[in-house]
């Protein structure tokens, strides 16, 4: 068999692989009950952690899920049923919810864990295919998996049954996130890194402020608003009046276009550009760089109700990683 022939056949396989996984996802959407809701008010109303527990790929799948729930607004974390039996059950509290994964739904090592949960009344719920099952037999809300063929050709491995546990957990976090009005600044406060992080950074947050800003008064000569440009070496500066009212700017590129008309004998009024791009300081720092890139401008005054509150530059935002 030729390299063609294989690649077709791999992408045929691939293709097929995926289209049996949504179906099952599909499948599940069409399952969805009351069970659901259950399930997201016993979470939201608790208030300890929610303790999500699985063996072997439901394992995996349960780290997953855990940390979603904790990044998005409910305190979560996993703990491996092996661990638990030896010390680690004593981490679940009377004020926690056990989330326990088992597509078979007779995992015996997920046994203690059922057990004290039962014996000190914690919230069980659980998410397994068999509605009939052991586990399922003793929560208090059953999450069921709808029946749907394994993407795995010979039928064995984990797969459309992990995918779905995996988009359960995803409807668990994201459906609570609607219900408790969760936003993107409460994202931030539990995802400062990476560039998550930086795209949810604020203007005012990384924005120049005080005796940083290049201003000058409109009746300035040029000789002094070229010497104040030069000091504060932002590449432009803000034109105010006598109130601090903010009338226009100039940038480099203005000094260049104004270069032949005897500019050292004109004032900043003459220079200006009135068409001032603003922006408020609560607004995210990637929509000010969005419009500096679109406006092919290097910096941008941040406003509050018409009074100035500061500066962005382009490199501030580049600083911080921001693209």
């Amino acid at each position: 068999m030729n390299k063609s022939n294989i690649m077709s056949k791999d992408l045929e396989h691939a293709k097929q692989v995926l289209l049996i996984e949504a179906t099952g996802l599909t499948k599940l959407s069409e399952s969805l009950d009351k069970s659901l809701t259950n399930a997201i008010s016993v979470i939201q109303n608790i208030t300890g952690r929610v303790i999500v527990t699985g063996m072997g790929k439901s394992g995996h799948v349960a780290k997953k899920i855990a940390a979603t729930l904790a990044s998005t607004g409910k305190p979560s974390f996993f703990i491996h049923p092996g661990e638990a039996s030896h010390g680690d059950i004593g981490m679940i509290n009377k004020d926690d919810a056990v989330l326990a994964l088992s597509n078979s739904g007779e995992t015996p090592e997920l046994k203690d864990i059922i057990s004290y949960t039962r014996r000190f009344k914690i919230p069980l719920i659980c998410i397994t295919s068999q509605s009939k099952s052991t586990i399922a037999t003793v929560s208090d809300v059953n999450l069921i998996l709808p029946l749907a063929e394994e993407a795995c050709f010979i039928g064995l491995a984990p797969t459309t049954s992990t995918t779905m546990m995996m988009a359960y957990g995803d409807v668990l976090a994201v459906v609570l996130m609607k219900r408790q009005g969760f936003t993107s600044e409460d994202f931030k406060l539990r995802h400062p890194g990476g560039q998550l992080g930086q795209n949810l950074l604020k203007v005012s947050e990384i924005m120049h402020t005080g005796d940083t800003l290049p201003f000058a008064l409109e009746t300035d000569p040029m000789t002094e608003v070229l010497a104040k440009m030069t000091e504060k070496n932002f590449g432009c500066i803000g034109i105010i009046n006598k109130n601090s009212g903010l009338l226009g700017i100039i940038t480099d590129g203005d000094l260049r276009r104004h270069m032949t008309k005897g500019i050292l004998n004109l004032t900043a009024a003459d220079i200006m550009n009135s068409q001032v791009k603003t922006i408020r300081p609560h607004a995210l720092a990637s929509e000010a760089l969005k419009i500096m890139n679109d406006e092919k401008i290097t910096g941008i005054f941040v406003l509050e109700e018409q009074k100035i509150m500061g500066l962005l530059h382009v490199h501030d935002c580049l600083r911080a990683g921001i693209a």
